[in-house]
């Protein structure tokens, strides 16, 4: 077998496992928030960079179609978002944006993030200071991380760590299985409130 073949054995091995250890309790919990989000009519602020950027896009969608629930997400807006990094810089640049979007009790922000924000590493300090503009409002906070959580996870109600297996595959795991996740969610019985294309054919 060549070393092409193992990787792409080793891949997906890692993939079942990584799914044998996700929390389910924890998605249970997310479940159970976004219910009550969606009964006080607040909104779900959804945050990201990079691939995590790409996944709030995505879901921003499902949320609001599936799921019912009021969605955005900053990084859908390139020019409000290339005018507050221009204007206040990017460490403060989703919590201008929440702040601006009038964030409160009833809302929620959900982060999608590889390492969760770290503040003293001076990596993704614009989650880290978006999730302190949500605590100090008393929005609820959930999310799908990598790693060890980072500021994320030191703060979320509710947050699924996506297990590492190997260090060379953290990002391509963690950003997998943030799709697997919201997927989870949206699609949960007690979630969805409009039925899919595909799943409504027959």
């Amino acid at each position: 077998m060549s070393n092409e073949d193992d990787y792409i054995d080793q891949y997906l091995l890692q993939a079942v496992k990584i799914t044998e250890l996700i929390d389910r309790k924890a998605i249970k919990k997310m479940v159970d928030i976004l219910l009550g989000i969606r009964h006080l009519a607040g909104r779900l602020f959804i945050i990201g960079v990079g691939g995590g950027a790409g996944n709030a896009g995505h879901a921003v969608n499902d949320f609001r179609k599936i799921a019912g629930i009021e969605s955005y997400s900053p990084t859908d807006n390139v020019s409000e978002l290339t005018a507050r990094i221009n204007d206040d810089g990017w460490d403060s640049s989703f919590a201008n944006w929440l702040l601006g979007s009038k964030i409160n009790s009833n809302d929620c922000v959900l982060v999608f993030s590889v390492g969760g924000g770290n503040a003293e590493k001076n990596i993704s300090n614009n989650l880290v200071q978006a999730l302190k503009c949500a605590k100090g409002v008393g929005a609820k906070i959930i999310g799908v991380v990598g790693r060890d959580g980072g500021y994320t996870a030191r703060v979320a109600d509710a947050v699924v760590i996506v297990a590492t297996m190997d260090p060379q595959t953290i990002t391509p795991h963690t950003e997998s299985f943030q799709a697997v996740v919201w997927h989870l969610i949206v699609s949960h019985p007690l979630l969805k409130a409009n039925e899919m294309k595909w799943e409504s054919v027959k």
